[in-house]
């Protein structure tokens, strides 16, 4: 079965998790990703938080499925002249290396057009133009100064960092639209373009909703906000807002049955308008129907504390599961929290490929996250991670055509055996 990408080729020189993010959905898709890794070393991330020994970590093989391995001394002229050869071959090239280093390669965006017009060339940026640009960023950078830290977490407390990457694979998604669209504009115009994804930049459209009460604030108290009902001043900032709901729907998480030794034995609920009297109905308080101080949105706002230490008595006596067996046929929305135990044992996200499990040559059977886009025609078949420089030979011979002779006079020339760019 034909993929959407199929016939375009990723040149990928990147590394750790915010562009191989990037190239992996890419590569999901059908696109040919070959990746371009330093010679004995390869991608940092195989080497960082290794579990078994001799094997590449998690951390690469998660990132990198459904790509083949070019191992390339860029510093070497059979390198460069090998590197030339791919440009020319490859519809997009997708790094994120640090500010200079594809300019110090000699294969800035100037030369790249030289030898592809057509080419797209993709970066991934901890900051866009300004005063921060060439300042090296990683995940919880990205999350602080994007805005997701300084709402994030309980307003007493200090701002936190959220467990999702939304600083790394949030950018990658970003990277991966905008190259899509620059496919689509090369179709029309026949030119290639530079695509820009800032770390920075994505974290905030990601926290869009914060920005949203940021302006909110000039018309006043953000009355969804628990502080409100609470009587505790707003500041001149978004203030953070604990686990209570993004939007007009008030919710909150709460307490559910074994909450004293499971520390995922939790709720999300949401007291949604549209529902509120089945809400009264399973929470005990029919009396809370008609009642001028709970009937309506409005009168519930400053109390919504009450109204949910109410939903927690009740759901403190059930599991997050009854919670979710009792509300959802009365279109209550409700969600347990889920650990990450439960989602690799739930055999519904097996069935649907949202949770693969792949063999590794190295360390055998490991559970991955697969493609989490499904598209009626084109399913998508999760390969495993390529090993250190395991298809240089076939890239070599099938994509760029050179003979055996070439490929061992390469060799010679330390094309796979040296190190590459600086990143």
């Amino acid at each position: 079965m034909s993929q959407p990408l199929d016939g375009i080729r990723i040149l990928d020189f990147t590394h750790v998790q915010s562009g191989p993010t990037c190239t992996q959905l890419l590569a999901w898709m059908g696109a040919d990703v070959i990746k371009v890794e330093r010679p004995g070393v390869g991608d940092a991330t195989r080497n960082q938080l290794v579990d078994v020994q001799g094997a590449d970590s998690l951390y690469f093989t998660m990132l990198n499925h459904n790509k083949r391995s070019l191992t390339l001394n860029s510093k070497t002229e059979a390198g460069k002249e090998v590197l030339e050869r791919l440009v020319k071959k490859c519809d997009v090239l997708v790094e994120n290396f640090a500010p200079g280093a594809l300019d110090r390669m000699g294969f800035g965006w100037e030369r790249i057009q030289e030898l592809n017009p057509r080419m797209i060339m993709a970066s991934v940026k901890g900051f866009g133009p300004g005063p921060y640009e060439d300042c090296k960023v990683y995940e919880n950078v990205a999350q602080c100064a994007g805005g997701s830290a300084s709402t994030t977490g309980f307003r007493d407390g200090l701002p936190m960092v959220t467990g999702a990457q939304i600083g790394d694979s949030g950018t990658g998604l970003h990277l991966g639209f905008g190259i899509l669209a620059a496919l689509l504009h090369r179709e029309k115009t026949g030119r290639g373009q530079r695509v820009l994804a800032a770390m920075q930049d994505g974290v905030i459209n990601l926290c869009r909703v914060k920005l949203r009460d940021q302006q909110r604030l000039k018309a006043g108290p953000l009355k969804e906000y628990s502080q409100h009902g609470e009587n505790v001043p707003f500041g001149a900032a978004t203030p953070r807002a604990g686990n209570d709901s993004g939007g007009g729907q008030p919710g909150r998480i709460l307490k559910c049955k074994g909450w004293e030794t499971d520390p995922d034995a939790y709720t999300y609920f949401i007291t949604q308008a549209a529902v509120w009297k089945n809400i009264c109905d399973v929470i005990g308080k029919p009396d809370w129907k008609e009642h001028p101080d709970y009937a309506t949105p409005l009168a519930r706002l400053p109390r919504l504390n009450e109204v949910f230490s109410a939903v927690e008595d009740w759901t403190v006596t059930k599991t997050k599961f009854e919670v979710m067996e009792i509300c959802n046929p009365l279109n209550i929305p409700v969600g347990p929290i889920l650990s990450m135990k439960e989602l690799a044992e739930e055999p519904s996200l097996r069935a649907t490929g949202t949770i693969v499990e792949c063999e590794h040559p190295e360390r055998g059977p490991y559970l991955s996250v697969g493609c989490p886009v499904k598209l009626s025609d084109n399913a998508v078949t999760v390969t495993r991670s390529p090993l250190l420089g395991e298809h240089t030979d076939e890239v070599l011979s099938k994509v760029l055509g050179y003979n055996e002779e070439d490929i061992a006079s390469f060799r010679d020339c330390l094309l796979y055996t040296s190190d590459a760019a600086d990143e």
